[in-house]
């Protein structure tokens, strides 16, 4: 390979686009989490400068907030469905079916008329936008997202994200989680039950002890209640008091014809180092007994912020290859993690603009020699999908006459946030007969990969 060039810039657009997005945030509600909130709701403009970034504009936008505060349910309980209450309300305890994740407006109640959620979408004739507040600005819609996102911090301490997802029943395309500690959804609630010799002290660490388990010094719940790190941890599936990772991630990918048209994501506490030490439990005065490690912790707007490790969050993310991210929480500026949201969103839409930087792959040659691979391929979720080759338009323009085919062109209005090519130009690749292969069946796909100068 020359010197010059490096890796190669993938594509994945589907030929029929769909800019419809209903994105549904479920952010921690817990004691500890009011800094995270702020700084959800302060680094949100990054997330819509994203979106507003993809070809066309804003798409077709709903937004919706659950909290993970559950009460005492469990997923299996019935008759009742929660157990007795526990600890003191707005400060952490846990009642009945706490906010059972339904839609949320918090400070935003009144400010999108009869909704839950936030709505902006385009008019399908006239493509004007209809948005369900005013005025109609980027601006007021992060506003409102903001007070949305004040979930409070005096909700339940048994965190249960995962359950939240499958209560709030929204067929959505990206579910993204806001949370400093664990997920703890609750097969059963007894899990919260009174001090025992079973479960030991009624604290949030009972949810990494059963909930978890490690490959090393943390087999069994027992080991886990040792003091010391831990290591190769992952979901503790023969847990009788937290429901399975793998419910939760079947529940998702079901709701839509393909789990390709779902994204995950998590700004969350790192996933390691795990262990278990010895602390007083809140107010921190007491006897000591075993508690899980903060993962990271970061210097807050009120002093040091911390994180828990996101064993069982990292590894439902995990489940959504190449359609998830994570990203720490334990960070005063989560712009990055935002923006991550957003790429991801932007390239399952289908993005054509060329976001990296194309190789001269022939530097003899008067002009940039660009170098693609292109094909489009059928139902590409069938075990054997097939793929067909794509050629170079032959003349680079509408006026081809081996259609379909491609050919790379100048789009400063459509990709203007892409880089500045050797060319001079900003480059989107475009496909020549798209109707033609429109007609090859409903779930067709231009798979591109271009080579692109070394890092």
């Amino acid at each position: 390979m020359n010197p010059l060039q490096g890796r190669v810039e993938a594509k994945d657009i589907p030929v029929v686009i769909n800019r419809d997005l209903d994105l549904l945030f479920v952010i921690d509600d817990s004691p500890s989490m009011a800094d995270k909130q702020a700084n959800l709701a302060a680094n949100f403009p990054q997330f819509m400068k994203v979106l507003s970034s993809i070809p066309g504009g804003l798409p077709n936008v709903h937004i919706g907030v659950v909290t993970s505060d559950l009460g005492t349910q469990g997923a299996g309980d019935t008759n009742p469905s929660f157990g007795p209450g526990i600890g003191q309300i707005g400060m952490g305890g846990c009642f009945g079916v706490g906010k059972d994740g339904n839609l949320q407006l918090f400070g935003a109640a009144g400010a999108v008329g009869g909704d839950l959620f936030i709505s902006n979408i385009a008019d399908p004739v006239t493509g004007a936008r209809m948005p369900n507040y005013t005025p109609n600005t980027e601006a007021r819609l992060e506003e409102i997202f903001g007070q949305m996102a004040h979930a409070g911090a005096g909700g339940c301490g048994f965190e249960q994200h995962l359950e939240a997802i499958r209560h709030a029943l929204q067929p959505s395309n990206a579910v993204n989680q806001i949370a400093d500690e664990d997920d703890c959804s609750l097969q059963h609630y007894s899990m919260l039950g009174p001090e025992n010799a079973t479960l030991g002290p009624q604290q949030s660490f009972r949810c990494t002890r059963f909930g978890v388990t490690c490959n090393q010094n943390g087999q069994s719940s027992d080991a886990m209640n040792q003091v010391g790190p831990k290591g190769q941890c992952h979901p503790n599936d023969g847990s009788a008091y937290l429901t399975k990772v793998g419910e939760y991630v079947a529940f998702l990918k079901g709701l839509k014809s393909s789990p390709r048209k779902v994204i995950v994501a998590g700004i969350v506490g790192d996933p390691d180092p795990v262990a278990t030490e010895l602390r007083a439990p809140p107010p921190g005065t007491g006897t000591k007994i075993p508690a899980l490690a903060h993962s990271c912790t970061y210097n807050g707007a009120g002093g040091t912020e911390v994180g828990d490790p996101a064993v069982r969050i990292k590894f439902f993310l995990d489940q959504f290859p190449n359609r998830s991210t994570f990203s720490t929480i334990c960070q005063r500026d989560l712009s990055g993690g935002l923006q991550q949201i957003g790429d991801l969103l932007k390239t399952v839409i289908g993005d054509p603009c060329i976001e990296g930087k194309l190789a001269d792959v022939d530097p003899k040659t008067p002009g940039p020699q660009y170098e693609c691979a292109v094909s489009y391929i059928k139902n590409p979720d069938d075990p054997a999908p097939q793929e067909f080759i794509m050629p170079k338009c032959t003349p680079e323009d509408a006026t081809a006459t081996n259609q379909p085919c491609w050919h790379l062109a100048p789009d400063a209005v459509n990709c203007a946030t892409a880089p500045t090519q050797l060319s001079g130009d900003k480059l989107v690749l475009k496909i020549e007969g798209q109707n033609e292969l429109k007609t090859q069946g409903t779930d067709v796909h231009v798979l591109a990969n271009c080579v692109t100068q070394a890092q």
